[in-house]
């Protein structure tokens, strides 16, 4: 099994907990987090002015927060695809913190 490989170039808040982010390659994903800020690690992220505190890390080619939350860049650029599976999983997440 092969892991893709992208890097995050730069992202832009286009609405709430909502960016468009750009990849190495040009291509560009409009990716809504709301679904998928749950648990001990993304859920601080349901705060906008935490969640507005994203940055690229120029390292990790990705984006992160100062709480330490960061997506795999390769999951951000297959979001149609990998999207919809990490929010069934943050429904677990939810379940388990209550």
């Amino acid at each position: 099994m092969t892991h893709e490989i992208h890097r995050v170039v730069d992202f832009e808040k286009v609405a709430p907990f909502t960016l468009r982010v750009q990849f190495e390659d040009g291509t560009r994903q409009i990716i809504d987090f709301r679904p998928v800020l749950e648990g001990e690690l993304f859920g601080p992220l349901r705060d906008p002015s935490v969640f507005d505190q994203v940055r690229l890390d120029p390292e990790a080619h990705t984006l992160v927060w100062p709480n330490g939350a960061d997506f795999d860049p390769a999951m951000l650029y297959n979001w149609p695809e990998t999207g919809p599976k990490l929010r069934a999983l943050a429904a677990t997440w939810t379940v388990a913190a209550k």
